[in-house]
Order: structure tokens, then sequence, then C-alpha cells
């Protein structure tokens, strides 16, 4: 299979769109209250580790993914085990965030049409974007990366009219407790998720280039997530925020300035659009690879229309409402992808690092 290579400010691209797109209507870091911009700063800092080991594996195995690294350290039959797992997981995740924009897309906008007709189709336009591949995928995410910026500058402006400071005060008042519930939560949702790019990113231009774009990716998009959550918080206040399942998309219809300026929530819900293009059909790649890889098979492009069909069917059973997908996300998501965003890369970078030791003590010994 011919090698996707990718630039740095592609790739950072893809992070930042990955990150702020399912994110982008949310306020993230909502169970620490008042509180919730030191949750973020909190979730940023646990994953920048995160980011670190992902560039680390990429440093010790150039031209290799998760999968491949995988099987090197772990040998092939468990290797292989291992990768269905991981499989499993993101064909259910790309389902979740798939029930996610159909959700979103009928709340806001279809309530009189099936939730399955918007799932359906944002599926298939992003199983489209994925058997165009991440070189594909990357170009795009650089032509648009702008809009979330925007978004952001222009909610930022707008909205100081309507902010109330008094809103995240008192500081520390909601407790250490209910800010690290709120910051576990920011981290498994979408922080650490850029677990999914150690398996898209294989081949860089330079060797700096993993570190580069996966730190400034998640900065950078953790910084828009930041301010876009504060935002709303300021607008909406902690009780209003907590009601809605939109609350920055709520915000941001709050805000009108004269008759020049209005219908902002319209660059949220674009952002919010542009960037599940991008997390879905990376998160598709992502399973079309494993596959790929349990078969031994040479390309994966030709596997993406049954499996976003097999998708589509997910997404119809997973979830009752919108209430539960809610509940979901907040009180079990951050159990249920624990293990494979942090606790197994963990020990997958633990293993590389001794088999690298070992691998350079035997050729000095040969030498």
């Amino acid at each position: 299979m011919q090698k996707e290579i990718i630039s740095d400010k592609q790739g950072i691209s893809l992070i930042v769109l990955f990150i702020v797109g399912s994110s982008s209507v949310f306020i993230m870091g909502m169970k620490a209250k008042q509180d919730l911009w030191l949750a973020i700063i909190l979730a940023i800092l646990m994953a920048l580790p995160m980011a670190l080991i992902y560039a680390r594996l990429h440093s010790l195995f150039s031209d290799k993914d998760l999968y491949d690294i995988i099987e090197i350290c772990f040998g092939k039959f468990i290797g292989k085990i291992i990768i269905l797992i991981l499989t499993c997981f993101f064909f259910y995740w790309a389902s979740d965030v798939t029930v996610n924009y159909g959700d979103f897309i009928w709340s806001i906008s279809l309530d009189k049409t099936p939730i399955i007709v918007p799932m359906i189709v944002f599926l298939v336009i992003c199983g489209w974007g994925a058997k165009q591949g991440i070189e594909v995928l990357g170009r795009w995410s650089d032509l648009f990366v702008i809009v979330p910026i925007v978004a952001l500058f222009i909610s930022l402006t707008s909205s100081i009219p309507k902010m109330n400071i008094g809103n995240i005060y008192p500081i520390f008042g909601s407790g250490f407790k209910a800010i690290l519930r709120g910051s576990l939560n920011s981290f498994s949702f979408p922080f650490s998720q850029i677990l999914a790019f150690s398996i898209v990113f294989s081949s860089f231009n330079k060797k700096q280039s993993p570190y580069n774009i996966y730190i400034k990716g998640l900065t950078i998009g953790g910084v828009i997530l930041f301010f876009l959550s504060l935002i709303s918080l300021l607008v909406l206040g902690v009780d209003t925020a907590g009601k809605r399942y939109y609350a920055s998309y709520t915000a941001a219809s709050l805000i009108n300035i004269g008759a020049t300026l209005t219908s902002i929530e319209i660059y949220i819900s674009t952002t919010f659009l542009l960037g599940g293009f991008i997390k879905i059909g990376v998160l598709l790649l992502c399973v079309c690879k494993g596959i790929m890889k349990l078969f031994d098979c040479s390309d994966y492009r030709f596997i993406i229309t049954p499996i976003t069909l097999l998708a589509m069917n997910l997404t119809f059973f997973q979830y009752e409402s919108v209430m539960h997908y809610y509940e979901f996300q907040t009180d079990v998501w951050f159990y249920f992808v624990f293990p494979f965003q942090v606790f197994f890369p963990i020990i997958l970078w633990i293993t590389a690092e001794i088999r690298n030791k070992n691998s350079k003590h035997e050729s000095s010994r040969m030498l």
C-alpha cells in the first residue's frame, strides 16, 4: 500500500477540527459548574502526556501506525487479539459520534424528519471522505481549520455585552472534587480521543513532526474549546447551561448585535459539522485499517463502504433518545474509554521502550 504522508500543518489542522468539531456545541467540564474553566485547563494538561506518548511511539517506529506497533511489541497472535478489540471499539465510537450529529441536526432543524435520515446522509458523506484517504482529509482540514477560529472570534467579540462575570464566581466554589470530575469528563471527551491519530498517522515529513503535530494540535484545539465553553458560561450562567444539551449553540443563538450581526449560532453549527466530517472520517479509517491488519489486506478503501453501512445500522439501535446519549456521555463515557485511551497506550509505550532498549543492547553486543 502506498504511503500516506501529511505535512505538519495538515496534521495540526486535522487534530484541531477533530477536537473542536463534536465538542463545539457543548460546554466542556460542566460537572465543575462555575469552575469549568479550571477543569478544562487541567484536562488539557492531563492530555499532554498522552500526546507525548503517541509522538514517542511514532518516533520509535517510523512509518508504522499503532496497529503495526502493537504487532511488533506483542507478537502476531496477541497483537491481532488487541487489534480486534480496538477495531470493535472504534466501530462503536464512529457510530456513537454519528448519533451525536444526527441528534443535533434533527433537534435544531429537522424535527419533523425521522432522525435516522440525517444520520444516514451525514455518515455517507463521512464515508466518502474516509475513502479519499488521510492525505485528502488533511488538505481539506488545512483549508477549513480557519472556520473554528473565526467562529471563536465572532462569538467572543459579539457576546461581550451579554456576559456576566459573576457567573464564574466564586472561584473554587464547586470544590476540588467537582473540578476533578469536570476535568476527567473533558479529558475523555474530547482531548484523549487523539488516540485515533496514532492509527491514521504513520509517515511524516520530519523526525520531530509527530511532537509538533500532537502538541500544537491539542493545544490549539484546547484553547478554542476553553474559550467557547467560558463564553457560553458567562452568557448563560451555571443553572441555564446545565439544563441545555447544546449549551454553546444556545448561548450563540442569544447573541444579536442590532440588525447587522445576527444568527451567530450558524458559525458554531458550521464548526460542529465540519469537525464531524473529519472525526467520523478518521474513525472509519481506524476501523477499516484494523480490519485490513487483521486479514492481511493490502488496502483499506474497498471495505469502507460496507463498514459505513454497518455503522448506519448500529446508530439506529445505539441510544433511545438525546437524553440517553447525554447521560451516557457524562456518566459512563470516561469509564468506558479509559482502558483504550489511557491504560493501553501507557502499557504499549512502556513495552516499546523496553523493546527499543533491548534491541540497542543486542546491537551493541554484536558490535
